[in-house]
């Protein structure tokens, strides 16, 4: 059942990714069609660049390797490409298409329409350069994000508690060693109390990163309370069982609908991420079942990777909750998509006496670029009353 499920899903995702590449190749070719040299580049360096990501799924799982990474990071910067390559054309056929009931477009246009193609698709190819360029250099900058946030609950030794998170690392073979030994260096220098990891530390295959040892730097964490993760949906997508074991290698303990209290002053949930019903075929526990053990006059925190349904933290009296999983979007115009989708796609909302933020993540899945908002590490200060 598992493998009909990702035939299908595949074959959802080759048909769609096909058509639209077919597209912009059409688009492309027009452009060119009078230009002999041209073509002779255009149509096999095209077809690289299209067959790159289809490649890098089946390399990057069963051969990692230097090669499969070159080819995954051609792959995926091609995702990219093509989603403001279609936009661009699309705009341009919609402006055609009104033209040809409305005219308007100047005598220079109509009159040298062959050179026109060519000025519009070189304008296309800069600008998209441009933006993939600096999107490439923005999602390896992450920011430093200071939330702090009040807690209506006392403790008897502690006024603040000092979490570092980083969601969404989303490590992989697109990760070099300094990804992640940056990370953990950034981390150690926030001195934190506690760390947290809500959801898809890992990618969807986990096998490179454990070859390559793009987590072994993790090893070096160091915090008052410890580090703490929570499952996301590529935890599932790569392989739950081998992914999790590889997380708690590190020294990372990973809640699964379950609790810890920290220094018997503060409760921290970790729920399974939904995709548990899909991979699985399981259904994680209600919140309400995970805190029936739990003491509520105490301040309650909360990882839930994807930030649906939130009223059922408050309903159960968390204080604060911390998620991750949408990226915002993580390539504009996405972001808009997203928040249709969330109540809220990135940072604070409050709810009741609830408390949320929804960080845009610390890494990428897929194309190694942000264009529609920036990466960020979490320096979250709870101040609890006195």
């Amino acid at each position: 059942m598992k493998n009909i499920e990702f035939l299908i899903f595949f074959s959802i995702v080759f048909v769609l990714y096909t058509a639209i590449n077919y597209y912009i190749f059409i688009r492309g070719y027009q452009v060119i069609s009078q230009i002999q040299w041209a073509k002779s580049i255009y149509i096999p360096l095209y077809l690289v660049l299209y067959l790159s990501f289809l490649a890098n799924i089946i390399l990057i799982h069963k051969y990692p390797s230097f090669l499969s990474n070159q080819i995954a990071f051609i792959g995926n910067f091609w995702l990219a490409a093509i989603l403001y390559l279609f936009l661009a054309v699309v705009l341009l056929d919609i402006l055609r298409l009104i033209n040809h009931f409305i005219p308007f477009f100047p005598a220079f246009v109509v009159n040298n329409y062959a050179l026109t193609k060519q000025i519009s698709g070189a304008l296309i190819i800069l600008t998209v350069f441009v933006t993939l360029f600096w999107g490439y250099k923005n999602a390896n900058s992450p920011e430093l994000k200071t939330i702090d946030i009040k807690i209506p609950r006392k403790t008897v030794k502690l006024d603040r508690l000092r979490i570092v998170a980083a969601s969404d690392v989303h490590l992989r073979s697109l990760c070099s060693n300094n990804f992640s030994e940056k990370l953990a260096s950034d981390i150690n220098k926030l001195n934190p109390d506690i760390i947290l990891f809500p959801g898809d530390l890992m990618d969807e295959s986990i096998e490179p990163v454990i070859k390559f040892g793009l987590g072994e730097p993790l090893k070096q964490l160091k915090s008052k309370y410890g580090t703490y993760a929570i499952t996301g949906n590529h935890e599932y997508i790569g392989g739950i069982n081998q992914t999790t074991s590889y997380i708690e290698s590190l020294g990372i303990k990973i809640l699964r609908d379950e609790f810890i209290l920290i220094d018997n002053e503060i409760y921290l949930i970790g729920r399974e991420d939904r995709a548990i019903k899909q991979f699985a075929k399981m259904t994680r526990k209600s919140l309400k079942d995970i805190m029936s053990k739990v003491d509520k006059t105490k301040p309650l925190l909360l990882l839930d990777h994807q930030p649906f349904g939130l009223n059922e933290a408050q309903e159960n009296g968390i204080d604060f909750q911390l998620s991750g999983h949408t990226h915002h979007g993580q390539l504009f115009p996405i972001n808009f998509i997203t928040n249709k989708i969330y109540e809220v796609s990135w940072g604070y909302l409050k709810k009741g006496n609830t408390q949320y933020y929804v960080s845009s993540g610390y890494g990428t899945w897929g194309p190694p670029v942000r264009t529609g908002n920036h990466p960020e590490l979490l320096l979250i200060n709870l101040y609890f009353e006195k």
